[in-house]
């Protein structure tokens, strides 16, 4: 039995906050300045850049698979790259995803002690630039990123949600880079428990946390991205989107009207499909090139 599974309710509701992008603006910062230029380097991406960064972007961003794992992201960036006529033209030869691929099937707890354990058992010369970029990724974020405060609403938010209901934080994200940023700003004693890739899905974190310990109208997944969404709808409970780009605004919202609207059981139905119909808007399906 893990952590989640552990949990025992102590309020009537619950309540699931993702965190990058979500409550903290590190979204942009953490794909920009760490994750690409690592992949860059790692992978010898140099000749490709400009398009790895466009594509990047969009995958990781910008559209309907914003927010994903890291590792089926970073097999979408490559087999995006891989249709564009641009990178065709240049006879780039792109890194080989198929054994990332073949693990990314077996494992469900995407995250770097999987793969190192993985890797270890399974060496392939394919895998060894993927364990190099991802223990560097965290490495220089652990070690740079620094002073990012949580959204001013979202922080008020956790606070008030807190006394109302139980709440964890639900990530894809590395354990250890949630626990930091959520003590950094002392917002961690607002939670019940830190789940990271470590843990599973975010659907399994919800499955283990929540399911059947709380009715599925007192369930509410607060996320940034389509993955956030489907772990509640997956799970059958209630969801409320924070629109990537009007994060301090969509937390505003939730903070004067949705909240009380789900602790009355008023959020099923019109209201909640009218602010998920704006947040899928606001995330394409197809690039623009």
């Amino acid at each position: 039995m893990n952590l989640l599974e552990e949990l025992k309710p102590q309020k009537d509701f619950f309540i699931g906050i993702d965190s990058d992008g979500c409550v903290f603006d590190t979204m942009e910062v953490k794909q920009k300045e760490f994750f690409i230029p690592n992949a860059v380097k790692h992978f010898e991406l140099f000749a490709i850049s400009k398009y790895v960064r466009e594509t990047w972007e969009f995958v990781n961003l910008y559209s309907k698979t914003r927010g994903i794992n890291r590792f089926p992201a970073l097999v979408k960036v490559i087999d995006m790259l891989a249709e564009r006529p641009e990178i065709a033209e240049l006879g780039f030869k792109l890194p080989d995803m198929e054994p990332l691929r073949e693990w990314i099937k077996k494992e469900t707890k995407l995250g770097n002690p999987a793969l190192k354990e993985y890797v270890k058992n399974n060496p392939h010369p394919a895998l060894e630039p993927v364990l190099k970029w991802t223990l560097a990724v965290n490495e220089d974020i652990g070690r740079w990123l620094k002073n990012t405060p949580p959204f001013p609403y979202a922080r008020k938010s956790i606070e008030r949600l807190s006394t109302l209901a139980d709440a964890i934080v639900v990530s894809q994200t590395p354990h250890e880079a949630l626990a930091r940023e959520w003590e950094e700003h002392s917002i961690d004693r607002f939670v019940l428990a830190i789940a990271g890739q470590e843990l599973g899905t975010k659907t399994e974190h919800i499955t283990m946390a929540a399911k059947g310990k709380y009715p599925d109208d007192r369930i509410l997944m607060i996320g940034d991205a389509p993955g956030d969404f489907r772990a509640a709808h997956d799970n059958g409970a209630l969801f409320f989107p924070v629109i990537p780009g009007h994060e301090n605004r969509s937390w505003k919202l939730f903070f004067e009207e949705a909240l009380d609207r789900f602790i009355s059981g008023e959020y099923r139905g019109e209201y909640q499909q009218r602010l998920i119909s704006e947040f899928e808007k606001s995330l394409p399906e197809k690039p623009s090139w």
